[in-house]
């Protein structure tokens, strides 16, 4: 209202000091101006009265915060934890029926497959295959829902990472015994995070995947853990003969990869695999923690 004040009194002065045809020239042109001004001012106003509040900014301290608050229990844990991005993380937490005293359980982190799919639940489908095929090892298993972005995506990457952290931090977990795995679009993010974040895990598991890494020369690039990639004979997505390539070539270069074929599995079976896992539980144990 001050502006508009200001403008009314200009007006006047002009008034008085110009002559007739001055003073109609410029009365036009401020006429014009002091009423795109009030139109802004009542415009701000209105927004201003409407505007809807914003959300808190979070840092990862409110997350770890939230995280340490969870009372996990034996079994299945469905979490959905708000992130310092202000999104819903959501994950299962598969919490072994074992005594923790002094007794740090291994853990895996276990990625889906049909990451393009909206599917809220998408996360909670390994547990056909990672829960019976690691059971021998007691562990602690994580499964996070890759909300139809990759898990090469940066925010999955800092989904999976972060959920690592918070893990080693606030459960009783083996710092030298964590595994990425994963089925699919999940094994092809476990070779990913296995190669590009080996500080993080021990070993990796995919399963039915397809991956590649090459340097600018065309050379395999040597992957930095030990891998135990399952596969099946008759995968009708991701081509066995394609996998056996890339394992050879990164062999060849000094990974240390051991593949297991599945005589007459196919892609879409991912609960046949689960003796499978078991010999992999076996090849942790003897091969990667001994």
């Amino acid at each position: 209202m001050a502006i508009v004040s200001i403008l009314l009194l200009t007006l006047f002065e002009i008034k008085i000091l110009l002559n007739q045809k001055e003073k109609t020239i410029i009365m036009k042109h401020l006429k014009l101006t002091t009423l795109l001004l009030c139109t802004l001012l009542l415009f701000t106003c209105r927004n201003s009265d409407d505007s809807s509040p914003v959300p808190p900014s979070r840092t990862f301290d409110d997350v770890r915060q939230d995280f340490s608050q969870i009372d996990f229990t034996t079994g299945n844990n469905d979490i959905a934890l708000r992130n310092h991005f202000n999104f819903i993380w959501n994950f299962r937490v598969v919490m072994p029926d074992v005594d923790f005293t002094n007794n740090n359980r291994p853990l895996i982190v276990t990625l889906h497959g049909g990451v393009s799919i909206s599917d809220p639940n998408a996360h909670k489908h390994t547990d056909c295959f990672a829960e019976p095929g690691f059971s021998a090892l007691d562990p602690i298993i994580i499964s996070p829902n890759a909300d139809q972005l990759s898990w090469f995506h940066a925010y999955n990457v800092e989904f999976v990472l972060s959920l690592v952290d918070l893990a080693k931090e606030f459960l009783p977990v083996d710092p030298n015994k964590i595994v990425i795995n994963g089925y699919s679009d999940g094994g092809n993010g476990s070779w990913y995070l296995g190669e590009t974040r080996p500080n993080f895990f021990s070993a990796a598991i995919p399963m039915a995947s397809a991956y590649g890494s090459y340097h600018q020369n065309g050379t395999a690039r040597t992957m930095p853990i030990p891998m135990y990639v399952i596969h099946g004979e008759n995968d009708d997505l991701f081509p066995l003969a394609d996998i056996q390539d890339w394992v050879m070539e990164t062999t060849d270069v000094g990974s240390d990869i051991t593949l297991d074929v599945a005589p007459g599995l196919t892609h879409y079976e991912p609960c046949e695999y689960v003796s499978y896992l078991q010999n992999a539980s076996d090849w942790l144990v003897n091969h990667v923690w001994n």
